[in-house]
C-alpha cells in the first residue's frame, strides 16, 4: 500500500478528513467556476489578461491545491480567486469598456445574487 492512501484510510478511521467547502456550498463553488468561465470579460492576473475559461482553469488548480483550507465558498474566492500567490497582487475583472474592479468584489457580488436567487426559488 502506497503513503496516500494508507493516510486517506488512517485519516478516515480516525474521524479526520481534508478539509473543504461543505457538502451545502460546493454547488456555489461551481456556479462561480461557471460564471467566470462563461463570461465574456477580460481576467487581469499579474499584468496579464485572460478569457473567462482560462482564469476558471486557474482558479480551478488553486482550489485543488488549497482544498484543505478551503472550509466556504469566501473561502474559495479568497484564496483561490482573488490574488496571485506568488506576487501578492489582485486579481481584477474588466467586462466590455466598464472600468476594471477586484475580482474579489466582482464574486462576491455574483455568489449574492446566486444566494438570493436560491433562497426564492421555490
Amino acid at each position: 500500500m502506497t503513503r496516500r492512501p494508507l493516510l486517506a484510510v488512517l485519516l478516515f478511521a480516525w474521524g479526520v478528513a481534508p478539509a473543504d467547502v461543505p457538502p451545502g456550498q460546493r454547488a456555489e463553488v461551481e456556479h462561480l467556476l461557471a460564471f467566470v468561465t462563461r463570461s465574456e470579460c477580460l481576467f487581469i492576473r499579474n499584468d496579464a489578461a485572460h478569457t473567462g475559461a482560462k482564469a476558471a482553469a486557474h482558479m480551478r488548480k488553486k482550489y485543488e491545491y488549497f482544498r484543505d483550507r478551503i472550509r466556504s465558498t469566501e473561502d474559495f474566492i479568497e484564496l483561490a480567486a482573488s490574488r496571485s500567490t506568488t506576487s501578492g497582487k489582485p486579481y481584477t475583472v474588466r467586462c466590455g469598456a466598464q472600468p476594471g474592479v477586484a475580482t474579489r468584489d466582482w464574486l462576491e457580488a455574483e455568489l449574492g445574487r446566486h444566494r438570493r436567487t436560491r433562497r426564492a426559488a421555490p
